[in-house]
C-alpha cells in the first residue's frame, strides 16, 4: 500500500515538472512571437526618452508659434529683467527674451547633435569596415584613431574651431571628427568578429565580392551597435555644441544657442541667476532623453534582455 502511494507521488510530481517546463516554454515563445513595437511599448526608458525627445523636437519645430518674442529683438531699456508677465523667464544682457531664445536654441542644438551622429555614423562606418576586413588597412587606419582619441574632444574641437572660425556648420564638422574615431573602433569591433564567421568564409568561397560581402552580408551585423553609438554621440555633440559656445569658439553670439545663452548668463550669476534656469534645464533634458533611448534601445536590441519584457 505504502508502496503504490509512493509511486503515485512519484509521478503526480513528474507530471507537475512537465506543466510547469511546458508552460516555461510557452511564455518564452509568447515573448519571442510578440511584434516588435509591443516589445518597445514595454520598455520604459525607451518610451520616456522618445517621448521627451519627440518633445524637444516638437518645440523645435514650432518655435516660431510658441515664441512670444523676436529672439533677435535688443532692447536695452529692459536688459537683466526678472521673470514677468510680458518676459516669461526675464531678459538678458541685451533685453532679449530669454524664453524665445531657448526655444528657437532647440534647433540649433538638435540641428547639430542630428547632423553630428549622422556624419560620425556614415564617416566611422566607411572606416571602420574597411579597418576590420582588411588587416593592412587596419594597421594605418587604427593608428590614426589612437592618434585623435589620444586628445580629450573639447581640446580637439577647440582646435579645429580656432582654424575654421566661429560657425554653425564649423562646429558640425569639428564634433563629427571628434566623434567618429568611436563609431570606427565600435563597427571595426564587430567586423573582426564576423569576418570568420562560417557563412563569410562560405560566401568567399562561392567568389562573393568583398564589397558585397562587406555591404550584404557584414553591415546588417553592425547597425545594432551603431544605432546606440548614435544616441549617445548625439547628446554628446548637443553637450560639444553647447560647450564650444559657452567657451565663445562656437555658435556667433546673435545666434540664440543654448550654450551661448549660458555662457553670457556666467557673467551675470549674481545679478540675474534666471538667465541660466530655462536654457540648462533644456539642455539637461535633451541629454537624459537621449541616454534613455540609448539605454532603451540597447536593451530592446539584446536577445538576452528581452526575455525579462
Amino acid at each position: 500500500m505504502a508502496f503504490s502511494t509512493r509511486g503515485c507521488a512519484t509521478r503526480e510530481a513528474s507530471h507537475m515538472t512537465e506543466n510547469s517546463i511546458s508552460t516555461g516554454d510557452g511564455k518564452d515563445r509568447a515573448r519571442r512571437e510578440r511584434p516588435w513595437y509591443v516589445m518597445a511599448l514595454r520598455n520604459r526608458r525607451l518610451v520616456i526618452g522618445s517621448l521627451l525627445l519627440l518633445g524637444l523636437l516638437l518645440v523645435a519645430v514650432l518655435a516660431q508659434l510658441l515664441a512670444t518674442h523676436s529672439p533677435l529683438l535688443v532692447r536695452p531699456e529692459i536688459r537683466l529683467s526678472p521673470p514677468s508677465a510680458e518676459h516669461r523667464f526675464g531678459t538678458d544682457n541685451f533685453g532679449r527674451d530669454l524664453y524665445s531664445r531657448t526655444v528657437y536654441g532647440a534647433r540649433i542644438s538638435l540641428l547639430v547633435g542630428g547632423t553630428v551622429a549622422l556624419l560620425a555614423a556614415l564617416a566611422g562606418t566607411s572606416f571602420g569596415l574597411l579597418g576590420g576586413y582588411y588587416p593592412r588597412v587596419d594597421l594605418v587606419l587604427m593608428r590614426i584613431m589612437d592618434g585623435m582619441m589620444a586628445f580629450p574632444g573639447i581640446v580637439l574641437a577647440v582646435g579645429i574651431m580656432a582654424a575654421m572660425g566661429p560657425h554653425v556648420a564649423n562646429v558640425i564638422v569639428a564634433l563629427a571628427i571628434v566623434q567618429a574615431p568611436r563609431v570606427v573602433r565600435v563597427v571595426r569591433s564587430v567586423v573582426i568578429s564576423l569576418r570568420q564567421m562560417q557563412y563569410v568564409e562560405a560566401a568567399r568561397c562561392m567568389g562573393v565580392s568583398d564589397w558585397r560581402m562587406l555591404l550584404r552580408h557584414i553591415l546588417p551585423n553592425c547597425i545594432s551597435p551603431l544605432v546606440v553609438q548614435c544616441t549617445f554621440i548625439f547628446g554628446e555633440a548637443v553637450l560639444g555644441e553647447a560647450s564650444l559656445s559657452f567657451l565663445g569658439v562656437g555658435a556667433p553670439p546673435e545666434i540664440p544657442s543654448w550654450g551661448v545663452i549660458l555662457g553670457e548668463a556666467r557673467l551675470y550669476i549674481r545679478t540675474a541667476p534666471w538667465m541660466m534656469f530655462l536654457p540648462g534645464t533644456a539642455l539637461t533634458l535633451t541629454v537624459l532623453a537621449l541616454n534613455l533611448m540609448g539605454d532603451g534601445i540597447r536593451d530592446w536590441l539584446d536577445p538576452r534582455l528581452r526575455k525579462t519584457m
